[in-house]
């Protein structure tokens, strides 16, 4: 199997931009993030750019790119459909969130609501790209029960791990309980 250089990229970036994505939310949701516009910026500029980063490269190999939009009216049947539908809906609580955090300043009340719609919203996509992976029946080391929750957990450990790497760089106290949640990650992702 080798899969081309483009899908490595999409499969990787963006799964370690939703999974920090995901994690700013579920932290702040929380109460377990301070609301510093400076280190909200590099945390959400990360995130974003890795999963616009995938998405870009995800077009690389398609047959005709300029024609990806269309993919985004199959959903009912198609988990790249899906996948491109969520991707598109979950720019908007993150956008939302990235605005109050860093322009503003807040990340409390029903900011900290529309964070935790983010996380979700990243994790429902994270779904949706396993899930293409998951239903190639063609490939079957893909065509397995273990696509989607090993998907997920790596997903969840990347974006775990880049969130402990600028924990540690802000020398925010959360980073030593974090780093345990790295740990049982990787022995997820292990297993």
């Amino acid at each position: 199997m080798h899969p081309a250089k483009s899908v490595i990229l999409f499969t990787t970036t963006s799964g370690a931009g939703y999974g920090l994505l995901a994690w700013l939310g579920i932290l702040t949701a929380l109460g377990l993030l301070p609301a510093w516009r400076g280190f909200g910026a590099t945390a959400l500029v990360l995130g974003l750019g890795l999963v616009i980063t995938g998405l870009l490269a995800s077009t690389f190999h398609l047959g005709h790119p300029e024609r990806a939009w269309r993919a985004l009216s199959q959903w009912r049947s198609s988990w790249l459909s899906r996948e491109g539908v969520a991707a598109v809906v979950t720019f908007l609580p993150v956008g939302v969130f990235a605005y109050f955090w860093v322009m503003a300043g807040r990340i409390d009340g029903t900011v900290s609501l529309v964070a935790l719609l983010a996380s979700l919203c990243c994790i429902v996509t994270v779904v949706c790209t396993a899930m293409i992976y998951a239903s190639l029946k063609t490939i079957r080391a893909w065509a397995s029960p273990w696509t989607l929750p090993g998907y997920v957990v790596l997903s969840a450990l990347s974006g775990a791990a880049l969130l402990l790497c600028l924990l540690r760089l802000w020398s925010l106290p959360l980073a030593a309980d974090f780093g345990w949640v790295v740990l049982l990650l990787l022995a997820l992702a292990a297993i």
